[in-house]
């Protein structure tokens, strides 16, 4: 039996379309057509009943349905397990820059303990780049922002605090705490990734009688932690990213209470059902990160 047919009755039944399942499968919707027409003359059986474009499931199509489901998932997980097996000499990641610059590194150098001949291709791109570049499998894993997709799997990897800095002569490095409130009169200085996380601070500011002026919204941590310590204003930083800094004195934290818990979510993405293996190193590599920050 042609795994590629039940692969696109598979998807028809998921995103009840044909054209759609083309898209998916990379595929014209003839092709889609054909190959089920072919798995109905290997089963013998018709699979769906067409009344022009619409169409519907026949009772031997639904009775088909879960086993051409766990046949697809069992062919992907054996496939997927003999080319992990194969190709563990390379793993190509895709992650967004912040990952990249601060995440990265200190999982990488302990994979490189256990597989010292693991070469690493490293892609940094946008959360939908990354998406993309996996369901067309130029990339093994992802470290983005959260994504739901039905042929993804997606594992929150590492939650990093995200807290207020201040440059080390502005007034507030010498209090314990301020209010969000006071933060409305300071210079601000924004890193917008997009993401929910950071769309969060943006609702709290909404609530506030006056508002936080920003001045710079950027796209670079490095950027942003930067401009904080040369006394451009203020700003809001993952703690990770901001860590050498603090701890050199360049930068200081300062506890906001009604902040509350707000935190730049890491998530690890891979095909559905693929790379479970290789997604159990990669967790528990992740015990190996700051104890206060992790998840897992």
């Amino acid at each position: 039996m042609n795994i590629e047919n039940i692969e696109a009755f598979v998807h028809v039944i998921h995103f009840n379309s044909f054209n759609k399942a083309a898209e998916a499968l990379f595929l014209s919707q003839p092709s889609v057509s054909a190959r089920i027409q072919s798995l109905e003359r290997e089963l013998d059986v018709k699979l769906f009943d067409r009344l022009g474009k619409q169409f519907t499931l026949t009772e031997k199509g639904k009775q088909f349905l879960p086993y051409a489901q766990q046949i697809l998932q069992s062919y992907k997980k054996g496939k997927q397990q003999l080319k992990y097996q194969q190709t563990w000499h390379e793993l190509r990641i895709g992650c967004s820059v912040s990952a990249a610059s601060y995440l990265l590194p200190a999982i990488l150098s302990k994979l490189r303990q256990t597989h010292p001949l693991l070469r690493i291709k490293l892609v940094t791109a946008s959360s939908e780049t990354i998406t993309k570049l996996l369901q067309e499998k130029e990339v093994d894993v992802g470290f983005v922002r959260n994504i739901s997709h039905p042929f993804l799997d997606s594992l929150l990897f590492y939650e990093d605090k995200i807290s207020l800095y201040v440059y080390k002569d502005h007034p507030f490095a010498r209090r314990s705490e301020v209010a969000m409130e006071e933060i409305g009169g300071e210079p601000l200085i924004f890193f917008e990734c997009g993401s929910l996380d950071w769309m969060r601070l943006h609702r709290i500011f909404e609530t506030l009688d006056h508002r936080p002026h920003i001045q710079y919204e950027l796209d670079n941590l490095e950027t942003a932690k930067k401009l904080i310590i040369s006394g451009m204003g203020i700003g809001f930083l993952p703690e990770l990213c901001a860590a050498r800094e603090a701890e050199e004195g360049h930068i200081i934290p300062v506890v906001v209470p009604s902040l509350g818990l707000q935190s730049l979510r890491t998530h690890l993405l891979t095909l559905k059902g693929e790379q479970s293996e290789l997604s159990r190193t990669l967790l528990h590599l992740s015990k190996h990160l700051p104890q206060s920050y992790r998840t897992l």
